[in-house]
């Protein structure tokens, strides 16, 4: 049994998974929290957002995930002036929503606002190339592999280096992987949201994929479930979401887990979750926790 005061918090006890030609420790760090209330705006603290930011590269994080709609823009810029010039790390982000306002989201996938979101993140992250752009949601109303296709070509006219999918079905990136390379999905997943994605995870692990679980925390779960998990938390002295966090890590090789956080403390508890063995009964137990 491995407990949590065994180690010091560390991305590096979570073992690497290969994004391209990047080995990338698999803990990374969401950037959606250090925004303001609904996703919108500054955050209340913006100094106490960029320790966490520098915090997670001390605790050997090396993939930061973002998007264009966190803030909107707000996110990327924290990420700039805080980690800028991204020394050893892979900064991810993404295109295709657009913000109405606090908690409102709506899919954009036209060529032409890709384009325009790629060339703003460019600019708001300093850079002239992005390593790992994903297309954030598909549109309803653009065929999906029209939205693709300008990422190829974004791709082609080195603006982006590698490309990953986020919000897709199976089908979905099986037509993708036939226009070009996918190294990543970013899909809902978790210990108690799993089915919908659980084939994609596997299909992942299988061709080398990067899968990147948001909110991978959860919730909702039954009292049944909730007492569950504690039993274990207790059993490895650690709290109900690091073995959330620990359950992922199990579940795929290619499991990159991105939890956010505007706190410090909190982001230090997340990062020690990797360092977690669980057990195979702990995780017989806890695949049964179905949604």
């Amino acid at each position: 049994m491995t407990t949590m005061t065994d180690t010091k918090p560390s991305a590096l006890n979570a073992g690497v998974v290969k994004i391209g030609h990047f080995r990338i420790n698999r803990m990374g760090f969401g950037a959606m929290r250090i925004t303001g209330d609904g996703v919108w705006g500054p955050p209340a603290d913006k100094a106490e957002a960029k320790r966490v930011l520098r915090r997670a590269v001390e605790l050997d994080v090396n993939f930061i995930d973002t998007a264009d709609s966190y803030g909107p823009e707000v996110s990327e810029q924290l990420i700039h002036d805080a980690l800028y010039p991204y020394e050893g790390l892979l900064i991810a982000t993404k295109g295709g929503m657009q913000r109405g306002g606090p908690g409102s989201w709506s899919s954009d996938g036209r060529p032409q606002h890709l384009r325009e979101a790629c060339e703003g993140s460019l600019k708001r992250l300093g850079i002239n190339q992005i390593t790992l752009y994903q297309f954030h949601r598909p549109d309803p109303n653009v065929p999906f592999l029209e939205s693709v296709r300008t990422l190829v070509d974004l791709q082609k006219e080195g603006k982006i280096r590698y490309i990953g999918l986020s919000n897709v079905a199976l089908e979905q990136l099986q037509q993708a992987m036939e226009l070009g390379e996918i190294v990543s999905v970013q899909n809902h997943y978790n210990l108690t949201h799993r089915r919908d994605s659980d084939e994609i995870v596997d299909f992942c692990a299988e061709h080398g994929i990067a899968f990147i679980p948001y909110f991978p925390i959860g919730g909702g779960m039954s009292s049944l479930g909730e007492k569950v998990i504690q039993t274990i938390a207790t059993h490895h002295q650690a709290t109900p979401h690091q073995i959330a966090l620990a359950w992922l890590l199990a579940r795929s090789p290619t499991m990159l887990p991105i939890p956010g956080t505007s706190s410090v403390n909190h982001l230090e508890e997340n990062i020690a979750a990797a360092a977690i063995q669980l057990s195979d009964a702990d995780i017989a137990q806890l695949d049964s926790l179905s949604d």
